[in-house]
């Protein structure tokens, strides 16, 4: 991770105009442009990376796994929030902590948020990257997200930062009642998606936008 001292990549003109790029492409609500113009990205990037950490695209961060786009992190807190009744009152559950540089937006966004990451490398990482801003709604756990986390169950949310071919069922049974899941699904071809119950409790699901993430994994390491 880069010092906070680069007054260059400190600016917030260099993160507004990131902002600005993510508002171009669709997202439109205030709340997660706002939140993405206040999180440092250049925090959750390695040095080498940093001239490229306010670009809007995925970044390698080790372990073969990547900080995602910021379009990509704002889509899918916008969904989010979208579904959520009182998001402040909200318990998020995000698969896939990776950099940290999603939570931190999350965390922006909701009341609660809790982030499980299976690489224990990563975590470190990412815990080191948001030691300094002291998010106090924000807690990172060890363990295979592939299967939800049923110790900080129900979540009115699960976003998920990896791809499989379908929703784990683990994770439909750890939602809220009235809770989604917002999730990449598909192997060759993702697809950004909603998921989450009709009035008779059916399971639905809204394909969104062609997304591309890292595979879901099960396991830890």
């Amino acid at each position: 991770m880069i010092p906070a001292g680069n007054a260059g990549l400190n600016s917030r003109r260099v993160r507004e105009r990131m902002v600005e790029r993510v508002r171009e492409l669709g997202v439109r609500d205030a709340r997660v442009l706002s939140a993405l113009a206040e999180i440092e990205r250049h925090r959750f990037v390695d040095p080498a990376l940093a001239s490229r950490a306010y670009d809007d695209t995925a970044l390698p961060i080790g372990a073969g796994q990547t900080i995602s786009q910021p379009y990509v992190v704002a889509r899918t807190a916008e969904l989010a929030l979208q579904s959520v009744a009182d998001p402040a009152r909200a318990r998020i559950l995000e698969v896939g902590t990776g950099s940290g540089y999603a939570a931190a937006v999350l965390a922006r966004l909701f009341g609660e948020v809790i982030s499980i990451e299976r690489v224990r490398s990563l975590q470190e990482g990412a815990r080191a990257a948001l030691r300094p801003l002291r998010i106090a709604n924000l807690r990172l756990v060890s363990g295979d997200g592939a299967m939800g986390y049923a110790a900080g169950a129900p979540f009115d949310a699960i976003v998920a930062a990896a791809a499989g071919d379908e929703v784990p069922p683990s994770w439909g049974e750890q939602l809220a009642p009235a809770g989604i899941i917002v999730a990449p699904i598909g192997r060759d071809r993702q697809l950004l998606t909603v998921v989450a119950r009709d009035a008779r409790g059916a399971w639905l699901q809204r394909a969104i936008e062609e997304v591309r993430f890292v595979p879901l994994k099960r396991g830890t390491e």
